[in-house]
């Protein structure tokens, strides 16, 4: 018999984005165009396949390798979705073919004096050995560092 195990995490990310409207920064998230300019691996990380269907019970996949032939997985299904307010939705994280997570995702946007409030909130259940040490939230944190920089140009 094989040990399965589960741990938990929880982590929140606030932004400000001061000159930037809320349905800018929403549009970042909502459209091909928007996320494909911003939502792709680390390094020489190649995408291999990407899906991209927003709208509740739409999917998004995205497949991608490096140059040594790693290979990542993210299979995402939206829940809710509030046009320029709210994003919910969950996803499957699977390297080498072996999944590692299961995340349940939140995203609300707020217009704030001059620009946009983005508070994006994340669980995630690592399954089966899977220790994640803070490596997902380090990752979002870079993935939203980049976005800025995408909201900016």
């Amino acid at each position: 018999m094989t040990d399965h195990s589960i741990a938990h995490g929880v982590f929140t990310i606030e932004r400000t984005y001061p000159d930037v409207a809320p349905q800018r920064v929403f549009d970042a998230f909502a459209t091909a165009a928007g996320k494909q300019a911003w939502f792709f691996g680390p390094g020489d990380w190649q995408i291999a396949q990407r899906e991209f269907d927003f709208r509740p019970g739409g999917r998004e996949r995205v497949k991608g390798r490096r140059s040594s032939g790693d290979e990542s997985f993210f299979d995402a299904v939206y829940f809710d979705i509030v046009p320029g307010e709210r994003i919910v939705y969950a996803y499957d994280m699977w390297h080498e073919g072996r999944k590692l997570s299961v995340s349940l995702a939140t995203l609300e946007f707020h217009a704030v004096a001059g620009g946009t409030r983005l508070r994006l909130c994340e669980q995630g259940a690592f399954l089966d050995g899977y220790d994640d040490a803070g490596r997902r939230e380090h990752g979002t944190i870079e993935l939203m560092d980049r976005m800025e920089t995408t909201l900016r140009a």
